[in-house]
């Protein structure tokens, strides 16, 4: 039951809500494209388990801050000096219990503020996200798998629907494993207890308010700021020990699109529909 205490601690959509880790530092780099837009991320989490009883019960805290710098080489008919620093701060609730012989339910509740803070914290900065999610797992057989279903709803995709989490793990050889799933799926190869290599398939994103909201040509207002993105990469992962890590990924965006939105959440500006290099790089420490 330890090992399942972070299993779902949600992140800004880049797999997050597959992720366990008690600590992580990464830094994402999405250089300019034709739209003349780039992005850099800084990242870090911490999360800590509190077992409740002597029936494995925990509650889980965690933390996690998102820093989002965006550059623009090109002009747009519209004042962006107040789109180039966005914030996202989470703070992670979650539940972990016993259902039944052979799986956990795990409930999350994480309250979001996330704006460029221009002028403090308004009410309009504040999201709840949510997940709710049933967990499977056996380590000790032949073949080690875990499997992962529930929904969730995370404001910073720029999606305002209910998501699927899915994520069937198996370890089917000594050097092999897949993860097939959503928001990632990768392909493993473990060269040995040092180095890993995978190719990966995984949805990235946010979901931000714009104080003061920005006048836009036809007269529509843009007062939200989004981007969906799904990206495929290629990643090298250094264990330093067996919880301890430095990775990294590289790849490109397939389908991407950054818009500004009304307070409906309509499109009212699309302002990146082209592909993105995706490179990113990190520290952590996990449960697996």
């Amino acid at each position: 039951m330890a090992a399942l205490f972070l299993t779902l601690l949600l992140g800004t959509f880049q797999a997050a809500a597959q992720s366990t880790d008690i600590f992580r530092f990464d830094y994402l780099n999405i250089p300019e494209n034709d739209t003349g837009i780039k992005t850099q991320r800084y990242r870090i989490l911490f999360n800590l388990p509190f077992k409740l009883n002597e029936k494995k019960d925990y509650l889980v805290t965690g933390l996690e801050y998102n820093r989002f710098d965006v550059g623009y080489s090109r002009e747009f008919p519209f004042d962006r000096s107040e789109l180039i620093r966005f914030h996202v701060v989470d703070l992670n609730l979650g539940y972990i219990t016993k259902w039944n012989e052979n799986w956990n339910f795990i409930a999350l509740l994480t309250p979001r503020l996330a704006s460029n803070f221009i002028e403090g914290v308004q009410t309009e900065d504040f999201f709840i996200n949510a997940t709710a999610t049933f967990w499977k797992e056996n380590k000790t057989a032949d073949k080690p798998y875990r499997i992962v279903l529930g929904l969730s709803y995370n404001s910073t995709t720029g999606l305002p629907i209910p998501l699927p989490v899915v994520s069937y793990y198996k370890r089917f050889h000594p050097k092999w494993s897949y993860t097939l799933g959503i928001p990632r799926s990768n392909f493993k190869y473990h060269a040995s207890s040092k180095h890993t290599f995978e190719t990966t398939l995984l949805l990235d994103g946010y979901f931000i308010n714009v104080q003061n909201d920005i006048l836009l040509p036809d007269n529509q207002i843009g007062s939200k700021i989004s981007l969906s993105a799904l990206v495929g990469a290629l990643g090298y992962q250094y264990n330093i020990s067996k919880r301890m890590a430095l990775f990294a990924l590289f790849g490109r965006s397939f389908e991407q699109e950054g818009k500004l939105r009304d307070n409906q959440r309509q499109d009212v500006f699309l302002l990146n529909d082209e592909w993105n290099l995706y490179i990113r790089t990190g520290f952590k420490i996990g449960i697996f």
